[in-house]
């Protein structure tokens, strides 16, 4: 006897097995949004007593200092030392209160141009420095916007007041005062005619380290904590230096652009999922999002990740070569 058996079999069995995707197929696409951007830069410095900073010349012209007295305490009120003359017309050079004239560091009535170190102070009391490699110099010089200290398991994270320039610092020095006519000569028997010179009293310390002038210096920050900010000497401290801003700047991931510096490639995704190649102008990037200064309105659909570029050609190729 036969007996026939029929199988049941389900819609979902003569579904077709899934497979990848078409090559080019866009799996995601991204929207630039807007946000505020900045760019910033990490150092670490030291909590440090009576350090010294560099003073520039605020335009081109002649340097010419003042005969300045060492002051018999803390100046309240910001000392000139000197002006650079241009067009007829003096152009102040002040150490700020709370900090003295510590050395020339160009000659007097030398040329000088704007931004140049003519002269250094030291800080009186505590100091924040922090040493600068040269490779980031001209990125912080260029777009030193602000600074926030945190000392190491101590007080922070606050504003820190950014004294002078970072340029290095040549040595520098303080002209010694013209020597003090000497007394009349006193009866003695140590010399012809029963006279004896006056021997110059001798230099107190603080006399003879206000002439020592300033030591020469690496490149480095300066800066001053608030007011009532506990401080301890030789303390680390991170600093984080603010270089660059952008305020809600239009931007999309970093994986959705070819290119990283100045311009680059999107690719923009149609409504019929064609694809279309796009130059755009790039700014400011933290790293996860990058600025888009032009060449987008904000409501396109971008694929992530961007486009690969083609390779350049091999030098035979473009040679001509075989």
């Amino acid at each position: 006897m036969l007996t026939l058996v029929t199988a049941c079999t389900s819609g979902a069995a003569t579904e077709s097995p899934p497979r990848l995707a078409d090559r080019g197929t866009v799996m995601t696409t991204v929207t630039p949004t807007r946000q505020d951007l900045t760019n910033s830069v990490s150092l670490a410095g030291t909590v440090t007593m009576d350090p010294i900073f560099g003073l520039v010349a605020p335009v081109d012209g002649q340097m010419r200092f003042l005969d300045v007295k060492a002051p018999t305490s803390t100046p309240t009120k910001p000392t000139r030392v000197g002006a650079v003359w241009a067009g007829g017309k003096p152009n102040p050079v002040e150490v700020p209160a709370g900090a003295t004239f510590a050395g020339r560091l160009v000659d007097d009535r030398s040329n000088v141009t704007a931004g140049m170190p003519v002269a250094s102070a030291k800080l009186a009391g505590y100091g924040i420095v922090a040493e600068i490699a040269s490779d980031k110099a001209y990125q912080i010089a260029d777009g030193l916007t602000g600074v926030t200290a945190q000392i190491k398991k101590g007080p922070g994270p606050f504003p820190c007041a950014v004294l002078g320039t970072i340029a290095a610092l040549p040595a520098g020095t303080i002209p010694t005062p013209p020597a003090a006519p000497d007394p009349p000569a006193t009866p003695g028997a140590g010399s012809p005619g029963g006279t004896t010179p006056a021997t110059p009293p001798a230099r107190t310390p603080d006399e003879q380290s206000s002439q020592e002038g300033s030591a020469a210096s690496g490149l480095r920050l300066v800066c001053t904590a608030p007011a009532g900010t506990k401080m301890i000497n030789g303390a680390a401290v991170t600093l984080k230096i603010i270089t660059q801003t952008a305020a809600n700047a239009l931007v999309v991931p970093v994986e959705a652009v070819a290119g990283g510096q100045g311009t680059g490639t999107v690719e923009v995704v149609r409504g019929d999922g064609s694809t279309e190649r796009v130059q755009v102008e790039l700014g400011l990037t933290d790293g996860k999002v990058i600025e888009i200064r032009s060449g987008l309105t904000g409501d396109e659909k971008l694929s992530v990740p961007g486009p690969n570029l083609p390779p350049a050609p091999d030098a035979d190729q473009s040679s001509g070569g075989k």
